[in-house]
């Protein structure tokens, strides 16, 4: 997320990492399926896939993406969910930075994967929301993918109006020479349907 006073940040303070986890933590013991995005990208994925996890929070998508034999690297601006990530899988690379300024990080580019989940994109600073599609875009491979799940509508965000649509989304994607292959409603892959309240998409970097 960004240093300009993300949207997250705001909700948080900062301080919602171990609430987070026990919350995700409390629906797995119920019984409920915590991994449907990491199984969406495995999907895309041929083995041992290089992925970026962009504002990866507590880590359960990519620590889930490495067990099925993926090389993970976490980013997240929320020190206290990376302390839970580096707690949980401390083999794996948990990177603190700004998703706007992702190339200061010293990333290896030539990503096939970057994933921005749990509504990264929707929460981002105001007016910060082309420069991180661009930084996200800079570290994949020709033909690398971007995936983002976002909610498009209050029932689906936690913030009481969305802060994005998809055209605008879809404009930051087309500028960083990225192309829209897929869109779905879920995690899942239900099709999406026009004015739907929430859009998982994926786009691929289409230019050097």
């Amino acid at each position: 997320m960004s240093s300009q006073r993300d949207r997250w940040a705001e909700l948080t303070g900062g301080q919602a990492g171990e609430e987070y986890a026990l919350r995700f933590a409390r629906l797995a013991e119920s019984g409920q399926d915590i991994h449907g995005e990491a199984t969406f990208c495995d999907a895309l994925l041929k083995r041992a896939g290089r992925v970026l996890d962009a504002g990866c929070g507590t880590g359960r998508i990519a620590i889930r993406l490495a067990t099925l034999g993926h090389l993970c690297t976490g980013v997240d601006l929320d020190g206290s969910m990376l302390a839970v990530a580096r707690r949980t899988a401390p083999d794996l690379e948990w990177l603190h930075g700004d998703l706007t300024t992702l190339d200061a990080l010293g990333l290896e580019p030539g990503f096939d994967l970057a994933l921005a989940a749990g509504n990264v994109i929707p929460l981002l600073a105001p007016g910060t929301g082309p420069a991180v599609v661009r930084q996200l875009a800079a570290v994949l491979r020709v033909g690398g993918l971007l995936v983002t799940g976002m909610g498009l509508d209050a029932e689906h965000l936690p913030l009481p109006e969305p802060t994005v649509t998809l055209t605008e989304f879809d404009h930051w994607c087309t500028q960083a020479g990225l192309t829209l292959r897929q869109r779905f409603a879920t995690w899942d892959g239900d099709p999406y349907v026009p004015d739907g309240g929430y859009a998982v998409s994926v786009h691929s970097r289409s230019t050097d």
